[in-house]
């Protein structure tokens, strides 16, 4: 193939002008010998222009190129090549396309892929044993169509996918599910779903081992706690030897009611997604009552409790269960907080909810702590804590409170300045106005 096209083209119209002037020299008549020159020159790009036409919308991907010479040859030659060199990369992407469909059509978990409003693009064979879905008549329907739980359609309409979600397969109860969602490209979601069945059923195995043995441990444990009540309420009547450790087994006593009644709390709390008693709750007068159950905690420490909440706040949810996530974060800042320190109890609310701020200015808490306090039984200082009556279950109780009542716990801590522990509840939690009490419904 020539790639020196200039020299043949500039020596054709050489050639064409040459031939014009020699036609108008023998006839007299050069101006209209180089027009009709002209006009055959355009007529052949012309022609050209049309072949080229043709063979590019011809649907035969391998079929050559017209014949050609000089800057036409060039082009038909060199698009040629352009095509065929497409030809091999589109062979390349597609095989890749088909090895990467292969391996995800292989996996155990389903693989969902979404575009920007949420309507099914491309699955693989697992999701439609784990999800049930069919193709091709679900290809562009809502996920949120599909997969109705209204848990789900909250998960995804909110567009935090920080953490998973675990439901029950739509089309089989016995089988649970783990959603989650990845953003990608133009706003697009990459959906997986994992079978956790099998751990699920674990977690509920120890749940219900945990709720069974602290039951069962209960009745014991209360009789032997009347029996060393009624032996301390007669302490002057046991030889004086016996009085100390009776005393000792009463405090361990209560220590391990305390620590059962909590158990008992927590399973009740896993056992369901939201509250059974959902009821307005005037957070004003809850927390009044927290504050005033702080002072008698505080006692001879004489801490200073400050209350500060949004006049007209009220709540929906179980005033039980955030009486003992709200109390169990206050009373924790009285325990902490060394005597004639300041505690404030904050409520405020704004465009993204309900905001509830308890902060102390105790001795703080290390920084690598921090994402470990709500486990159960996980303690920043054993000692301490075991000295304060603590079970080690109070921040993780607040936290399952919060997530029944679509709320999140967030803790600041810095050494020596104290720390900050804050509820968030969705806007959806709140109420436009103070409840009403129940007299005033007549």
């Amino acid at each position: 193939m020539n790639r020196d096209w200039r020299r043949p083209l500039v020596g054709r119209m050489l050639m064409l002008l040459g031939g014009c002037l020699l036609l108008g020299l023998v006839t007299g008549e050069y101006a209209w010998t180089l027009v009709l020159g002209l006009l055959a020159q355009l007529g052949w790009m012309l022609g050209q222009l049309i072949r080229l036409h043709r063979w590019l919308s011809r649907r035969e991907k391998d079929e050559p190129p017209p014949d050609g010479y000089g800057l036409w040859g060039e082009i038909f030659d060199a698009i040629y090549h352009l095509q065929r060199r497409g030809q091999r990369e589109r062979g390349r992407l597609q095989a890749v396309i088909d090895r990467i469909q292969e391996s995800t059509a292989a996996l155990r978990d389903a693989v969902v892929m979404l575009d920007s409003e949420g309507n099914l693009e491309w699955w693989n064979r697992a999701a439609e044993t784990l999800l049930g879905l069919k193709a091709p008549q679900d290809a562009g329907q809502p996920v949120t169509n599909l997969v109705r739980h209204p848990r789900f359609k909250e998960y995804f309409e909110r567009e935090e996918y920080r953490e998973p979600l675990e439901l029950a397969s739509p089309i089989n109860d016995d089988v649970r599910l783990q959603f989650q969602i990845t953003r990608y490209g133009n706003a697009e979601h990459l959906m997986l779903v994992r079978d956790v069945t099998r751990l699920h059923q674990l977690e509920q195995m120890r749940k219900d081992f945990v709720a069974n043995v602290s039951h069962e441990l209960r009745t014991p444990l209360t009789v032997l706690a009347g029996y060393l009540e009624t032996l301390v309420d007669n302490v002057d009547e046991v030889n004086p030897r016996w009085q100390r450790p009776l005393h000792t087994m009463q405090q361990q006593a209560t220590r391990m009611q305390a620590l059962l009644n909590d158990l008992l709390l927590l399973a009740k709390l896993e056992a369901a997604d939201y509250p059974s008693d959902n009821s307005p709750i005037d957070i004003q007068r809850l927390l009044q009552s927290i504050r005033t159950d702080a002072v008698a905690l505080s006692g001879d420490q004489a801490h200073r409790i400050e209350l500060d909440v949004q006049p007209g706040a009220s709540l929906k949810g179980s005033e039980a269960e955030l009486r003992s996530a709200f109390s169990n974060l206050v009373f924790n800042a009285v325990k902490y907080t060394p005597a004639h320190g300041t505690i404030r109890i904050h409520w405020w609310s704004d465009a993204q909810g309900g905001h509830l701020r308890v902060s102390d200015n105790g001795p703080g808490i290390e920084a690598r702590h921090l994402p470990r306090l709500t486990e159960r039984f996980y303690r920043v200082d054993a000692g301490r804590a075991s000295h304060s009556g603590g079970t080690g279950l109070g921040l993780a109780i607040v936290k399952h409170v919060l997530l029944r009542h679509r709320g999140k716990l967030e803790i600041h801590s810095e050494m020596g300045r104290g720390s900050q522990f804050s509820c968030h509840f969705d806007p959806r939690q709140l109420l436009a106005g103070p409840p009403q009490p129940a007299d005033e419904e007549d």
